[in-house]
C-alpha cells in the first residue's frame, strides 16, 4: 500500500510522472503478491495484464481486474523513467494521467484485498 500512498503524495505535489510510476508499482506489487500467496513464483514482467492472466489461470476470479485499463498502467512502469527521444517523462504526464493511474491502481488493490478475504 505504500507505493499507492507515494503516488497520491507525488500527485498532490505536482509530480505527475512519479505518481504514475508509483501507481504502476502499487498494482504490480499487489498482483505479484497475490500470485506469491498461491505459492507460485510470479512472472518477471511489468505487464499487469500478464499478471492478471496468470492469476486467472490459477483459478482466481479476475473479471473485475480484466475490466480495468491496465495496459496504460503497465506502460507507466518504464515510460515514467526514461526519455522518449527529446521529451523527458516530466513533460509527458499530467494531472489527469496521474489521477487515472491512481484510480486504476486503487481498484486493483481493492480487488486483490477481496481475494484475501475469501
Amino acid at each position: 500500500m505504500n507505493a499507492l500512498e507515494m503516488a497520491r503524495l507525488a500527485a498532490s505535489q505536482g509530480f505527475f510522472a512519479q505518481a504514475c510510476f508509483f501507481s504502476s508499482q502499487s498494482a504490480e506489487k499487489a498482483l505479484k503478491g497475490a500470485i506469491l500467496e498461491l505459492g507460485i513464483e510470479p512472472p518477471h514482467t511489468h505487464q499487469h495484464t500478464e499478471l492478471v492472466d496468470k492469476l486467472k489461470s490459477l483459478g482466481v476470479p479476475t473479471q473485475a481486474c480484466e475490466q480495468l485499463r491496465l495496459k496504460p498502467l503497465s506502460r507507466m512502469a518504464t515510460s515514467t523513467r526514461y526519455p522518449d527521444e527529446d521529451t523527458p517523462p516530466l513533460k509527458r504526464f499530467d494531472q489527469q494521467d496521474a489521477n487515472e493511474a491512481i484510480n486504476c491502481a486503487a481498484a486493483v488493490l481493492v480487488q486483490v484485498e477481496s481475494w484475501d478475504s475469501h
